[in-house]
């Protein structure tokens, strides 16, 4: 067991104000490079670049926080280079703060693993085929190289819906060890929040456990992670809703890999504050932009002579009229969409704001004591006022924090 007293914190958190009816928490998170407000949405620059964005654009935006990708910057451009640069920070003009994640999921989702053992993971270079090995040490290594301000341990990743109960339970126990090397390697502690990430599938009682023994740790903040990988998302609100019933309230809780709107806002009535996805920028370079009223895609022959902003009433710099503003039409992101890069870029700048401003909506929400009339009002929006078309998993999850969607 390592002691609390050995893992010192770059962080402050202050909670500002709780929901009286759910478990959504409004707080101030001091990061090393200025506050973020929570809850909050990172943006996914995976390999120092937000696709399409230009660090300024994305600064414009609101952002305060986005997450890289150390397994990408890890082969290119490479710790030798990020150290001389000075970190992730330098290389993409970025003065405001970073996440990174620990390469460990890269190595599930984009590869064919040769092997994962307790020394780490084996697989084979995608560049030039050669063996290679990511072990604790190493990630924490990379994550000191890039220089972010949050950084991940490496956690053995297992997709929640493996039938395998041994393997799940081998991955929960050995995140947990695979904790104690990050700790013991992380040379900047007090310039770096190293966050735990709590696994165990869809087995709530392995979830209980490992929150035991990662909260034991007593690391600067808190991640529930292996989730967004083809469960139900019934279960995935059950392991979110046990997960941050025993998790410290005065640190910060991050659900790794969450960008659908439905979800972040039933996961912050669950008790999450932090998220993260490359859908809102993934879908934007194909023709959709997200708005209250559900998914646009811009690329139909229908907005061809639509004259209207992307989303009325949007603070985007593409939806909003006057000086310095673009005011562009559907009509015109309809006419980019398919055959220029412009297009991909207006709707990223406009999905990365919707995002950002939802979650913002949220905090005021709950600042201000009204946040179940918030999420009565946000799936109304959505779905047209029809509850017939409510998701069932947000409908239950909701009703065990005291909110029913159904009511009148």
């Amino acid at each position: 067991m390592v002691s609390p007293a050995s893992m010192p914190s770059a962080l402050t958190f202050e909670l500002i104000a709780r929901c009286s009816t759910t478990k959504a928490r409004a707080a101030l998170l001091e990061l090393p490079r200025g506050p973020v407000q929570l809850p909050l949405f990172m943006p996914v620059a995976t390999q120092a670049s937000l696709k399409g964005l230009t660090p300024q654009q994305l600064e414009e935006t609101g952002c305060r926080l986005c997450l890289n990708n150390t397994y990408h910057l890890g082969l290119k451009p490479g710790q030798e280079v990020l150290e001389k640069v000075g970190g992730a920070h330098k290389l993409q003009g970025w003065n405001h703060n970073i996440l990174t994640d620990s390469g460990g999921f890269q190595m599930v989702s984009l590869l064919k693993l040769a092997n994962i053992t307790e020394e780490g993971v084996r697989f084979l270079s995608p560049h030039d085929g050669t063996p290679m090995l990511l072990t604790p040490e190493h990630s924490i290594a990379l994550q000191n190289a890039i220089g972010s301000d949050i950084i991940m341990q490496l956690d053995d990743v297992l997709v929640t819906t493996s039938p395998d109960t041994k393997r799940m339970r081998e991955a929960m126990e050995r995140s947990v060890r695979w904790l104690d090397r990050c700790i013991a390697a992380h040379a900047n502690p007090t310039r770096q929040n190293l966050f735990c990430i709590i696994q165990g599938g869809l087995d709530l009682e392995m979830r209980k456990q490992c929150c035991e023994e990662m909260v034991a740790r007593d690391t600067p903040g808190i991640a529930i992670g292996g989730l967004s990988g083809g469960e139900a998302k019934a279960d995935y609100c059950r392991v979110v809703n046990t997960c941050t019933s025993l998790l410290p309230e005065l640190k910060p809780r991050y659900v790794m890999g969450i960008g659908y709107p439905e979800d972040l806002v039933v996961s912050v009535a669950l008790g999450a504050d932090m998220f993260d996805c490359v859908w809102p920028t993934r879908t934007a370079r194909f023709g959709n932009a997200i708005t209250k009223y559900g998914m646009l895609n811009l690329r139909h022959a229908s907005y061809a002579n639509d004259f209207g902003p992307v989303e009325e009433g949007c603070g985007c710099i593409c939806c909003r009229t006057g000086e310095g503003s673009l005011g562009v039409t559907r009509a015109f992101v309809h006419h980019v969409a398919a055959k220029e890069t412009v297009g991909a870029h207006l709707l990223t700048i406009h999905n990365v704001w919707y995002q950002l401003a939802l979650m913002r909506s949220v905090r005021q929400a709950i600042m201000e004591d009204r946040f179940p009339t918030f999420l009565k009002q946000f799936f109304f929006d959505k779905h047209g006022g029809d509850k017939s078309k409510y998701p069932d998993w947000a409908v239950e999850a909701l009703l065990t924090v005291g909110v029913d969607l159904m009511e009148d």
